[in-house]
C-alpha cells in the first residue's frame, strides 16, 4: 500500500531534515536545509577583519587606508608618550621647589637649631647670674623653631620614608635634652659644681645623639632632592625615539606616493611632517630651558646651601667646643680637641695649625673654603667676609687659650671670650663668632632666594611644553589622515 505524502500543513515527516516542499504532481520536492541563524549585529569577527586586512594589502586604496591608519596610530603614540614622559618631569621639577628641597633644608635648619641651641646654652652657663636677656631668649627659639622644623617635616614626609626614624628620635630626645639643660641651670644659679656635670651631660647627648639623627635626617633629605633633580632633569629618550619612527615612517609614504604617482607633495603629509619636526623641536627646545633652569638651581642654590650648612654647623661646633672648655675648668682636653678637630674641618689644616692667626686673611680650605667656592657672586662677598671674621675669632681664641694655660688666668680668658660689659664685648670670641655666623646666614638667605628665582616655575613650563607637544602629535595624525584621504579620492 503507498505512503500518502504529507501535505506542507502536516510539517516534515519523522526524522526529516528539512521542509518538504509538495510539488503540483504530488511528488516531494528536494528538502531545503534550514537557514544559518543571523549574526548579532557589531558582533566581532577577528578573523574575518584580519582576512580583509590581508587582502587590503593586494590593492592600492587598501595600501593607503592601512598606511594611514599607521601613520595615525603612530603620531598619536608619539604624542601620548611625550605628553606622559615630560608630565613626569614636571611633576619632579614641581617636587624639587615644593617638597624635596624645602625638606632638606628644614632638615638642615634643624641640624643648625639643635647645634646653636647647644652652643648658646654653653654660654648663658658662663655668664649664669649675669646672662642677658637676649641670649636666654635664643636658645629657647632655637628649641622652638627645632620642635616646629620636626612636626613640620614629620607632617610632610610619608610613613616609609627613612627620615621618619630620625624625626621620631628627634622628637623623643629634645625634651629630654632640655630638661637636662635646665637642671644644668638651676644648679649654676645655685652655685653647685654639679651644674657644670649636667651641662656637659646635656651637651654629650646632644652631640651623640640628637645631632647624628639631625645630620642622617637631613642626607636622608638631601638624596631625595638628588633624585628629583635627577628625575626632573632627565632626557625623554623614549620620545625622541619615536618621534624618529614617525619621521621614518612619513618620508618612506612619501617616497613610495611619489614614485607611484610622480607628485612631489602631497600637501597632507608634508603638514604631518612639519607638525613631527616642530614636537621634535619643541621639545628640545622647552628641554633645554628647564634643565638650564633646574641646573642653575642647582649650581646657584641647592649645592651652594649644602656647602654653607656644613659650614655653619662647623661653626656652630667650633664654638661649643670653645664653651664648653671653659666649663670644665681645665678638667678635661676633649674640648680642646674638638676645637682643634672642627677647625681643621672648617678652615683646612693650615688653619689648624694656626695660620688665621695672622692678620685678617680669609680662610682658603675646609667647610667655609667649599661654601667660597660654590656660593654665586652676590654672596661669595658674605662667605668671604665670614672667613675674615673667622681668622679673627681664632686668633682671639688662641689668646685667650693661652691666657688660662700659659698664665693660668681662667677669669681673663672668660672676659676674652665672653663677656657682659659692653665695653669689651667688640673685642671678645664671641663678638667674632657672631659676626661669621651672620655673614654666613647673610649668604644662605641670598643662595635660597637664588634657588626659588631659578626652579620657580620650572614645572609649569614643562607642563606646557607637555601640551604643546600633545596637540602638535595630534594634528600630525589629523593632516597624515587627510592627506592620504586625497588620494583615496582618485579611485573612486
Amino acid at each position: 500500500m503507498a505512503t500518502p505524502a504529507r501535505t506542507e500543513e502536516q510539517g516534515p515527516a519523522p526524522g526529516a531534515s528539512g521542509a518538504v516542499a509538495a510539488r503540483p504532481d504530488g511528488r516531494p520536492a528536494a528538502a531545503v536545509p534550514a537557514p544559518r541563524p543571523a549574526r548579532a549585529p557589531g558582533r566581532l569577527d577577528l578573523a574575518g577583519r584580519a582576512a580583509r586586512i590581508a587582502d587590503a594589502r593586494h590593492t592600492a586604496p587598501g595600501r593607503l587606508r592601512l598606511a594611514g591608519a599607521l601613520l595615525a596610530v603612530l603620531a598619536v603614540a608619539f604624542g601620548l608618550l611625550t605628553a606622559w614622559q615630560v608630565h613626569t618631569r614636571a611633576q619632579a621639577a614641581d617636587r624639587v621647589v615644593s617638597y624635596s628641597q624645602p625638606l632638606s633644608q628644614a632638615a638642615a635648619d634643624i641640624h643648625r637649631s639643635l647645634a646653636d641651641a647647644d652652643t648658646t646654652a654653653a654660654t648663658g652657663f658662663l655668664l649664669a647670674g649675669a646672662e642677658p636677656r637676649a641670649v636666654r631668649e635664643r636658645y629657647e627659639q632655637d628649641l622652638a623653631t627645632a620642635a616646629r622644623l620636626i612636626a613640620e617635616a614629620a607632617a610632610r614626609t610619608t610613613a616609609s620614608s627613612p627620615a621618619q626614624q630620625w624625626l621620631s628620635s628627634l622628637n623623643q630626645q629634645l625634651p629630654t635634652y632640655a630638661g637636662l639643660v635646665e637642671t644644668a641651670r638651676a644648679n649654676n644659679r645655685q652655685g653647685f659644681p654639679l651644674g657644670g656635670a649636667y651641662l656637659r651631660y646635656a651637651s654629650q647627648q646632644m652631640r651623640d645623639t640628637l645631632l647624628p639623627d639631625a645630620a642622617k635626617l637631613a642626607d636622608a633629605e638631601n638624596q631625595a632632592l638628588a633624585r628629583d633633580y635627577a628625575e626632573a632633569r632627565a632626557v625623554p629618550w623614549a620620545a625622541y625615539g619615536l618621534g624618529l619612527v614617525v619621521l621614518a615612517a612619513l618620508v618612506q609614504v612619501q617616497r613610495v606616493l611619489f614614485r607611484r604617482t610622480n607628485r612631489v607633495f602631497n600637501i597632507g603629509l608634508v603638514g604631518a611632517t612639519a607638525a613631527v619636526l616642530a614636537a621634535l623641536l619643541w621639545l628640545t627646545a622647552g628641554s633645554l630651558i628647564a634643565s638650564g633652569r633646574l641646573a642653575d638651581s642647582e649650581r646657584d642654590g641647592a649645592a651652594p646651601l649644602r656647602a654653607l650648612n656644613v659650614a655653619r654647623i662647623d661653626v656652630l661646633t667650633a664654638r661649643l667646643a670653645e664653651n664648653l672648655h671653659l666649663v670644665a675648668r681645665g678638667s678635661s682636653t676633649r674640648y680642646a680637641e674638638l676645637w682643634a678637630t672642627t677647625t681643621k674641618d672648617l678652615a683646612g689644616p693650615a688653619a689648624a695649625a694656626g695660620a688665621p692667626a695672622a692678620g685678617n686673611a680669609p680662610a682658603v680650605g675646609g667647610a667655609l673654603g667649599e661654601a667660597r667656592r660654590l656660593a654665586p657672586r652676590d654672596a661669595a662677598e658674605a662667605v668671604e667676609q665670614a672667613g675674615q671674621n673667622y681668622a679673627t675669632w681664632s686668633a682671639r681664641h688662641d689668646a685667650a687659650m693661652a691666657k688660662e694655660t700659659a698664665d693660668g688666668d681662667y677669669q681673663g680668658a672668660l672676659d676674652a671670650t665672653i663677656t657682659v660689659r659692653e665695653a669689651d664685648v667688640p673685642n671678645t670670641s664671641d663678638a667674632s663668632f657672631s659676626i661669621t655666623d651672620q655673614q654666613l646666614e647673610r649668604a644662605a638667605g641670598i643662595e635660597l632666594a637664588r634657588f626659588k628665582a631659578s626652579a620657580t616655575g620650572t614645572g609649569g613650563l614643562l607642563d606646557a611644553l607637555s601640551a604643546g607637544a600633545g596637540v602638535l602629535a595630534l594634528l600630525a595624525a589629523v593632516s597624515a589622515v587627510r592627506g592620504l584621504g586625497r588620494r583615496l579620492a582618485e579611485y573612486r
